[in-house]
């Protein structure tokens, strides 16, 4: 059975960063295969990895969406959508010695796209089987698992900063996932960029007040800012970073 984890947060606390690390870290201990998906319209989780995209699943669903109208429709002859579909996903998969990747890419256009969604469904419900674990780094609507086209997830990893509007908009997410009933095993917080690893006590006050379940605490670590101006992998810090100590505690409490 393949273990589903969706990263969420709002933009700006560092979600993809985490993900990308967290991701890394799976990788390294020998728990692949491992599908990673990123399902943030601004996709940006294979720079934290070092790794090229090219194809995404939005420009596939684009390219069938409006082949009928096209001036040169794209789908050879005698090749059914779904055919398609399956052809072009293989080359919107990235093949990572101990990981693939899939990049969602841009949002659905105008018109009916109900059709080509299920198309995509299907295929990463046939692809993410093969894998011991899934893990999605997506924008705060988690837009892909709402609409059903990215398969149910066992444990949603909310991320926030370690300031109180952050929290209370993680509180927001963990509310909608409620509402949408996304019948995920496990919802907890991560808080991210936190001075010295310590949270303030208003800082907690609102966790509690949010009624969300804190896993752990990631550090400020400067090191990230400076390699990501060097444009550096984020996943080369070296192995004694505080955040990625602070990564495999967080993986440990969670039994992965």
């Amino acid at each position: 059975m393949t273990y589903s984890i969706a990263m969420a947060g709002k933009g700006g606390v560092g979600k993809t960063t985490l993900c990308g690390l967290f991701l890394n870290y799976l990788a390294e201990k020998g728990k692949g295969p491992i599908l990673a998906v990123d399902a943030d319209p601004n996709s940006n989780l294979n720079e934290v990895l070092g790794v090229e995209t090219a194809m995404t699943l939005g420009d596939i669903r684009e390219e069938i969406a409006k082949s009928e109208f096209a001036e040169k429709n794209p789908i050879p002859a005698g090749m059914s959508k779904q055919e398609y579909a399956n052809m072009r996903f293989g080359d919107a998969l990235v093949e990572m010695d101990k990981y693939d990747m899939l990049v969602m890419g841009r949002t659905q256009g105008k018109g009916c796209y109900c059709f080509i969604n299920d198309l995509l469904r299907d295929q990463l419900q046939r692809y993410y089987k093969n894998y011991n674990f899934m893990l999605v780094d997506n924008e705060a609507g988690l837009e892909h698992i709402s609409r059903g086209i990215l398969p149910p997830v066992d444990l949603i990893l909310l991320v926030s900063d370690c300031s109180r509007r952050s929290v209370q908009a993680a509180g927001r997410i963990a509310e909608m996932i409620t509402q949408l009933d996304f019948k995920a095993n496990k919802v907890c917080l991560i808080v991210n960029r936190v001075p010295e690893g310590k949270l303030e006590q208003g800082v907690l006050d609102e966790i509690a007040e949010q009624n969300l379940s804190l896993i752990g605490v990631i550090p400020l670590d400067e090191s990230v800012y400076k390699y990501d101006a060097a444009g550096k992998a984020l996943v080369s810090l070296p192995e004694d970073s505080p955040i990625k100590k602070a990564l495999g505690e967080i993986v440990g409490k969670l039994g992965i």
